[in-house]
């Protein structure tokens, strides 16, 4: 089970989606940050809301865009692929690993990251979190996976950026391994035990 912000897509020099989006679109990140993810974007990234109707209470306080133009520069900008990566699982997908996505993301992110960036061609499914009602750090998150892949939680490993998804894998009987930007693929499977299926 792989992450994708931090492990699929990169950051180029570490920067933000939103590095440019005054400059490029004429909203302060920072305004954006307070009006909208701080207050609508965890009911959106859980499915409870959806992410359109949420940015169209708050986008025309902020600028003369429409959410649509918004949304569009978002997704186009946080979308680098780690090109390695993805060659690499297609070799070890191909040699039998079961591979899928692990993440938390809503609706509209998701779609566009399965079929426009074409991640369906890597990965067997997305687990994602609008979609599972979950967030990783929660335990039914791996609840919900489980009862999809028909495994047991040992036979899981969870590939992750973030310390804390994956002290929850750990803790919910996964394997889990931490994604650093020198990570490469047979190193993390060299740690994994031999006999997971279900991801790397």
């Amino acid at each position: 089970m792989f992450d994708v912000d931090g492990v699929v897509i990169r950051r180029p020099g570490g920067r933000s989606w939103d590095a440019d989006l005054e400059a490029d679109l004429g909203i302060d990140p920072a305004a954006l940050g307070r009006r909208f993810f701080a207050v609508h974007f965890g009911d959106v990234v859980l499915g409870r809301a959806d992410l359109f109707d949420r940015l169209d209470v708050v986008v025309p306080a902020l600028g003369g865009i429409s959410s649509r133009e918004l949304v569009d520069y978002w997704f186009a900008r946080d979308a680098h692929l780690d090109e390695r990566l993805l060659n690499d699982l297609g070799e070890a997908r191909a040699r039998g690993l079961d591979v899928h996505l692990a993440t938390v993301q809503e609706h509209h992110r998701a779609r566009y990251l399965w079929d426009t960036l074409g991640l369906r061609r890597y990965f067997a499914s997305m687990h994602y979190a609008a979609d599972v009602g979950h967030v990783k750090t929660e335990e039914g998150f791996y609840r919900v996976v489980e009862s999809r892949t028909g495994l047991r939680p040992a036979e899981h490993c969870l590939v992750d950026d973030t310390q804390e998804n994956v002290s929850a894998a750990e803790r919910e009987g996964w394997k889990a391994v931490l994604w650093t930007p020198e990570s490469r693929l047979e190193h993390v499977l060299g740690m994994v035990t031999p006999g997971i299926r279900d991801g790397g």
